[in-house]
């Protein structure tokens, strides 16, 4: 599901040359169900267009795809939310962690300068040593698709978050799209911070140390946000949209969530 609304436009003398840049993404959402599901799934997905706290939809795109791969499945990333209460904090923490992945502080600013624009739809991809892009379409940039998780193990994740009062949507979602994406050999991290407005909790993820969610990453009302892929050196780009966009992925494993933590905390358990 794709939601959007026509932006308003002001009265001046600029010619519009992508129709597309006039629309404003509302919402999106996307998930692997059983045909019996459709209904329910196709319902839930039209109300939180319409009920967003970023705008009320006024064009919503559903599309329904029968997958005939089997999807390859892969566990969840562990889920730990760590201490922070300012951007500036957020952003530190981030350099700390990255930079232990291999990513260097060139990829960190391309990234950080991405987001802060704010003028892409999808995710960036950036090596990580020199912090060149390589995704064919920079205004477009890389979409994950086709992913999903079993319908037992939602329960499961549920009742985990539970725990520690994170039981949503949106990080239920956030975290099955980051554990795809960590399960692609040529990435080694990414960085996400949410261009909702009024949704300030980012997150990194890799295989080393699993999802990351960092609250106050960004101030309230701040509409910057945006995806970044740090990859190898010498990834194959094809490679990576290939399995990214169109290799079906399911989780039919839940990792550990913990709950709040400290970023020396992370460092001592998986880099001392």
């Amino acid at each position: 599901m794709r939601a959007s609304r026509h932006a308003i436009r002001q009265k001046t003398k600029v010619r519009v040359q992508n129709k597309k840049s006039a629309d404003i993404h509302i919402s999106g959402a996307e998930g692997i169900y059983k045909k019996t599901d459709i209904h329910r799934i196709v319902k839930k997905y039209i109300e939180r267009a319409l009920s967003h706290p970023k705008g009320r939809a006024e064009k919503i795109i559903i599309t329904i795809e029968e997958i005939k791969q089997k999807p390859k499945e892969i566990p969840s990333l562990p889920l730990t939310t760590l201490s922070c209460s300012t951007p500036s904090e957020g952003k530190s923490i981030i350099r700390q962690l990255l930079k232990y992945t291999g990513v260097s502080k060139s990829a960190i600013d391309t990234a950080f300068n991405l987001i802060k624009k704010d003028n892409m739809r999808g995710a960036a991809v950036i090596t990580a040593e020199k912090g060149d892009r390589l995704e064919p379409d920079r205004e477009r940039g890389i979409r994950v698709s086709r992913l999903g998780i079993s319908k037992p193990l939602i329960k499961t994740l549920s009742a985990r978050l539970s725990r520690y009062n994170i039981n949503t949507d949106t990080v239920k979602e956030a975290l099955i799209l980051a554990s795809k994406v960590a399960s692609c050999k040529e990435i080694i991290a990414e960085l996400c911070v949410s261009d909702d407005p009024y949704y300030t909790t980012g997150y990194i993820a890799s295989r080393n140390f699993g999802y990351l969610r960092i609250p106050d990453i960004k101030h309230r009302a701040s509409k910057s946000g945006g995806r970044a892929f740090f990859v190898n050196e010498k990834a194959n780009i094809n490679e990576i949209i290939n399995y990214l966009e169109r290799t079906p992925v399911i989780v039919k494993e839940v990792s550990p969530c913990r709950g709040v933590t400290t970023v020396d905390e992370i460092l001592n358990r998986h880099y001392k």
